[in-house]
């Protein structure tokens, strides 16, 4: 059985902890954890049932064959030397961050690295995960990566180019879209002096009904558009100001995106290199 550790019991260490485990992905006794803070993996592993809490990093990787990475970027040079002498051929790396590149891990440790890219919506089982396998990767180690976020996710398989705007996409998609729901229902309580709860209510459920409709292919994104907006009517009205603003904002999130992209990849590559191994 494959002993799994979490370097990094944070947010979204937690969130793919807890996912995996409701989805019977893994069990309990698979799952090692370790934190720079021990008391919260303590208390993350008494609320989980028992994983098991290692006192250390190293420790972590005597016992566990995979490994995920879920620590800030800046944290990887020190963790990369406390891991480096423990570290086997057969072990697997896996980072869930995207500013480092794989061809930088792998020349610093001797086993095969990837990386997977988690959402917010793999908690409900839902949404994607991005993979992006290493040159040592082989094809049984794909398959594993595959079926095990395949129990929380849809995987996608991508390639460096497009690493950034899938992330975009589907790792801070929901932040965004969160961001312009508020706003609609913010403008709906100052316009009409509805409740906030109840535009707040009719927000999420018109959201859940949306994802539902998507998920069961009865409509496309532009069909379900031309179907709500029949001509002449409210809705077409409502679009206007949509169509007159809302076009090339996305342009710009995305040149944003990717700038602060590159500056954090410059910044952790010259970390990573000033640091001694």
């Amino acid at each position: 059985m494959d002993k799994i550790g979490f370097i990094g019991t944070g947010s979204m260490g937690s969130i793919l902890i807890e996912a995996l485990l409701s989805a019977k992905a893994l069990s309990p006794g698979q799952i090692i954890i370790s934190n720079r803070t021990i008391e919260k993996a303590e208390q993350l592993a008494k609320r989980l049932g028992g994983l098991a809490v290692a006192h250390s990093n190293v420790d972590l990787a005597r016992e566990a064959n995979i490994i995920l990475l879920c620590v800030k970027p800046l944290e990887y040079s020190v963790l990369l030397e406390q891991l480096a002498p423990v570290l086997t051929a057969e072990h697997l790396l896996i980072t869930i961050t995207s500013p480092i590149k794989l061809e930088h891990l792998e020349s610093k440790v001797p086993c095969a690295v990837v990386r997977v890219v988690p959402s917010i919506t793999n908690a409900a089982q839902s949404g994607v995960s991005l993979c992006e396998f290493g040159a040592r990767a082989d094809e049984e180690q794909r398959h594993y990566i595959r079926h095990l976020f395949a129990h929380i996710s849809t995987p996608v398989e991508i390639t460096e180019p497009f690493l950034r705007i899938t992330s975009d996409i589907a790792s801070c998609g929901p932040a965004f879209l969160s961001y312009i729901l508020q706003q609609l229902i913010q403008d709906a309580v100052e316009e009409t002096g509805i409740s906030t709860e109840a535009a707040t209510y009719l927000t999420s459920q018109m959201l859940i009904g949306v994802a539902d409709l998507l998920r069961e292919e009865k409509f496309t994104l532009p069909t379900l558009q031309q179907r709500v907006c029949v001509p002449g009517g409210i809705t077409g009205e409502g679009l206007i100001p949509l169509q007159s603003k809302v076009p090339g904002i996305f342009a710009e999130v995305f040149r944003r995106t990717r700038a602060k992209f590159a500056e954090d990849q410059e910044l952790l590559d010259r970390y990573l290199n000033e640091q001694p191994r």
